[in-house]
């Protein structure tokens, strides 16, 4: 599978995760979310693509939902944190969506 954003072919892998994490950027995220059924990506969108990406820098990881779940709680409140309020955003959650947007390497035993 491939992406082209901005006249640059980029190999995504068959489930649409990005092969080569350097690669990554806001318009191929935008691309992306076609591919996963999400027409626009809001602010709200780019507040957790943002944070994830900003977890996975300084930690070498991606985040776990529950861990997540309290990062957001402590950047934007309550109302802005629990799974339901993600899944809102992401259909397929924060590991298989979210994640895979923001151009993090795909978690093992995800498909």
């Amino acid at each position: 599978m491939e992406a082209i954003v901005d006249g640059k072919t980029i190999q995504l892998s068959e489930a649409g995760w990005v092969e080569n994490l350097d690669e990554w950027s806001e318009a191929l995220a935008v691309e992306i979310a076609r591919n996963e059924k999400i027409s626009e990506l809001t602010q709200e969108h780019w507040d957790i693509i943002n944070l994830a990406r900003e977890y996975f820098q300084e930690n070498g990881a991606v985040c776990e939902p529950r861990a997540f779940s309290k990062l957001m709680k402590n950047k934007y409140g309550k109302d802005r944190s629990d799974q339901k309020y993600i899944y809102s955003l992401f259909p397929t959650g924060l590991i298989k969506c979210a994640n895979k947007i923001a151009g993090l390497p795909r978690p093992k035993g995800c498909s």
